[in-house]
């Protein structure tokens, strides 16, 4: 009888071995990525400080007020994501900023299981590992790991896991997985609309309706209520920059060269026949805020805004195949055999531009030559202390002080610590004393290290 449980539960287990193993890959590469990112004190933007600081003050049980952003900023209050709530218990165990990014590389390990889970039950086995490989270390993930944390990492699996079971047609998992969504990101709440009305079409089930009216209206409560209410200005930070007149009076802009990338990317990657499943649809809210802002820095495949995008398109080249593969036209068929590989095709053709590829030749593109000097810098500053810091060392400082970036108006601190390489400067603030007299003219500062560019000064204990 033993035996027999054992061998059903080896039966049971079998068909997630290959999953996991892609699952494990994709954790374990990427974390090595972020180590030698985070070792070499490469710092990519502030965002990552941004969001140790909320995962501090949620560990705390705190309201996530994050002094980065300005003096009792609200971040709740920049984009609506209460779901970085599940952060505060394993900060409060690890309470490093490394931690979140050890976080995002395995929910999107959690990601890539579930899509090859999806894709070696349709592909087979061999075929469907490389598929998921393809996922893993798809252009979009590979370009948010780079960019370090950011909220969109609770959506990649979320999003993995609501369209594995939309292709396994296990509609109320579906439902039940895009639901949290809308709490990850204000805008997301229109791809679960999307999401929804696909439901809707394809289970003939009214779960499908209500899915995309639960995304609509956290949309809208979000946008119209909750970030008003919350920012500083009382209104929602990136409606501004959201203009589709703009687009009307120059058609001309949607085809901008760095959409017309995006797009090309898009299609390659989804092996051309994911735009026959109705799932491609739900790249569309993110296209279009993308495409209609003015933010050139949307428009891109670069960072990470497109790693939201990456489960859909897979999901949908998934269901796209599957549909070929029952269609009645032979070409189609055929193609629907051969899909798969334009995906793993193209995932091993631009292997080599992305990311990844830099731990080819570790030494050259995670240079430690400055690191002696930054871990100088950061002893200067005692725990505790009030800093005020441009990029450079901010996310090394964050998690033990009480960091302000240097654009805003802030208190007065009792240390400045800047880049002069790296951190973002204008160019004529050439010292931290010229940097301490233009914030803060007649306060007396003591530069205490100078050293690799980095330059730490404290405040004279006779300044008010």
């Amino acid at each position: 009888m033993r035996g027999i449980r054992r061998g059903q539960l080896r039966t049971a287990l079998a068909p997630l071995v290959l999953p996991a193993g892609v699952g494990l890959v994709t954790t374990a590469l990427y974390t090595v990525f972020s180590a030698l990112q985070w070792r070499s004190f490469a710092a990519p933007s502030w965002d990552l400080g941004i969001f140790t600081q909320l995962a501090r003050q949620y560990a705390a049980l705190q309201a996530p007020i994050v002094t980065i952003k300005g003096d009792g900023f609200n971040l709740l209050g920049d984009h609506f994501h209460p779901l970085l709530v599940l952060l505060a218990p394993v900060f409060a165990v690890f309470p490093h900023a490394f931690t979140l990014l050890v976080v995002q590389n395995a929910l999107f390990g959690l990601a890539a299981a579930a899509l090859t889970y999806a894709a070696v039950r349709l592909l087979g086995r061999l075929t469907g590992t490389l598929f998921g490989l393809a996922f893993a270390f798809s252009w979009g993930l590979q370009g948010a790991v780079e960019a370090q944390f950011h909220e969109i990492a609770f959506a990649v699996p979320l999003l993995a896991l609501s369209l594995t079971a939309f292709l396994g047609r296990q509609w109320v998992a579906c439902l039940l997985w895009a639901m949290p969504l809308v709490f990850v990101k204000e805008d997301l709440g229109l791809t679960v609309a999307a999401l929804g009305i696909v439901l809707a079409v394809r289970s003939r089930h009214p779960l499908g309706v209500w899915l995309a009216v639960w995304g609509v209206g956290w949309f809208a409560l979000a946008s119209l209520v909750i970030l008003p209410l919350l920012n500083p200005n009382g209104a929602w930070a990136y409606a501004s920059s959201i203009d589709p007149l703009r687009i009307l009076q120059d058609p001309a802009a949607l085809f901008q060269p760095q959409k017309s990338v995006t797009v090309l990317l898009l299609l390659v990657a989804g092996g051309l026949i994911a735009v026959r499943s109705p799932l491609a649809l739900v790249l569309l809210p993110t296209l279009a805020w993308r495409f209609l802002s003015d933010n050139s820095g949307y428009w891109g495949p670069t960072w990470q805004y497109s790693a939201v995008l990456m489960p859909i398109l897979f999901a949908a080249a998934l269901d796209g195949i599957a549909l070929a593969l029952g269609s009645l036209q032979g070409w189609m068929r055929r193609y629907g055999r051969l899909a798969a590989s334009v995906s793993i095709v193209a995932a091993l053709v631009l292997a080599t531009t992305l990311p990844l590829f830099k731990l080819a030749d570790v030494p050259a593109h995670f240079s430690t030559h400055r690191a002696a000097a930054a871990t100088a810098a950061l002893r200067g500053v005692p725990d505790g202390a009030l800093v005020e810091s441009d990029i450079g060392l901010m996310n090394y400082l964050v998690e033990r002080t009480d960091v302000y970036w240097l654009g805003n108006e802030n208190p007065l601190p009792d240390y400045l610590v800047i880049d002069l390489a790296a951190g973002g400067l204008p160019a004529e603030w050439t010292s931290v004393q010229v940097v301490a007299q233009a914030l803060h003219p007649g306060v007396e500062f003591t530069t205490i290290h100078a050293a690799g560019g980095y330059e730490v000064a404290r405040r004279d204990a006779a300044a008010p």
